[in-house]
């Protein structure tokens, strides 16, 4: 596999190289090895700083395959300033989390659409932001002034800094981790934006829900981008099985011709299967699917460098990232 992945990797950087900026301060996929040569690999860029993600189910092969990418990445881009290599079935939660393999310090911070995001690259397994749902912020930015905004299960907060930069008048960030919602809270202060400590609430879903339903309170906007499993006291999310149990908890919180954002990233949940569940949901007529927003060409892989089939059929989405808007219409 060593042999035949640079020739991939050559071909994924130059079918991004427009995406580079002079100032080195975007976030992108530089390369999804699952769909563009490596299924054990995939990298990205967050301003100065690769992250290469190891897949493999032998973690030494997909090391050695690491470290040939950083070799010529490295070369190919003389600015970097740090490598990081996160291994999902390493041994230890900082082979997890993230080992430097180059430089001394990660970048803490990437600016997209004008907008600055706080990083914590080594925080957790993933990289304190998605890159998935890249195009979903643009979409915030560009409609939800004046609105009132919920971001649940808000991890680091992006789609609420995205909101909040659009011109909301009002986002709540909630989340079961401080720890995240502190991210969110540096994102704030690198673009200015006043901190409401009331605005960012740590708890349960289940449990905030009904407690913002017995008060009555309405949104204009609920972003609804839970993680693929999760297990409390109060309830269990499962996108591949309970997807509809999830919309039909925030339905309530949503004003007349409010959205409801739906994301689902169930790997194994197909998007006819998914679109059917919408689909099934709108058929009393009070939600609609306003639109679907696809999961950024660099992240899925483009047209000409793609070798590989994706686990299941995405469509009418391009990816297992399954991302609609809804419209919200109430009695």
């Amino acid at each position: 596999m060593p042999s035949s992945f640079l020739p991939s990797l050559k071909k994924a950087l130059t079918a991004r190289a427009a995406l580079l900026d002079e100032k080195h301060q975007s976030a992108f996929r530089l390369f999804n090895g699952f769909l563009e040569g490596d299924p054990d690999i995939a990298i990205d860029l967050y301003a100065r700083t690769i992250v290469i993600h190891n897949y493999a189910d032998s973690p030494a092969e997909g090391e050695e395959i690491a470290q040939i990418a950083k070799g010529f990445l490295l070369k190919e881009f003389p600015w970097i300033k740090a490598v990081l290599l996160k291994t999902r079935k390493g041994k230890t939660p900082q082979e997890k989390n993230g080992v430097l393999l180059y430089g001394e310090k990660t970048d803490d911070r990437i600016r997209e659409y004008g907008v600055w995001y706080a990083l914590d690259l080594t925080m957790n397994r993933d990289a304190s932001l998605y890159l998935d749902t890249r195009n979903l912020r643009k979409w915030a930015i560009d409609n939800l002034a004046g609105k009132r905004v919920l971001n649940t299960f808000a991890y680091t907060g992006s789609l609420g800094v995205a909101a909040q930069a659009g011109g909301a008048t009002k986002v709540v960030q909630a989340d079961l981790s401080r720890k995240f919602l502190n991210v969110g809270k540096t994102s704030y202060t690198l673009n200015g934006f006043p901190i409401n400590k009331k605005d960012f609430q740590t708890g349960d879903f289940w449990a905030y829900s009904n407690k913002l339903k017995r008060a009555d309170e309405l949104f204009d906007c609920v972003f609804l981008d839970p993680p693929f499993f999760a297990d409390t006291k109060r309830g269990r999310v499962d996108l591949s099985k309970n997807s509809a149990r999830l919309i039909n908890k925030v339905r309530p919180l949503i004003d007349n011709e409010g959205y409801l954002v739906a994301i689902n990233n169930a790997l194994f949940l197909n998007g006819g299967e998914y679109m059917q569940t919408l689909e099934n949901l709108c058929k009393d007529g009070y939600l609609e699917i306003e639109r679907l927003i696809p999961v950024p060409e660099d992240f899925t892989g483009y047209a000409k460098t793609q070798v590989g089939e994706q686990p299941i059929d995405p469509n009418p989405f391009n990816h297992s990232t399954k991302i609609a808007i809804l419209k919200v219409r109430r009695k």
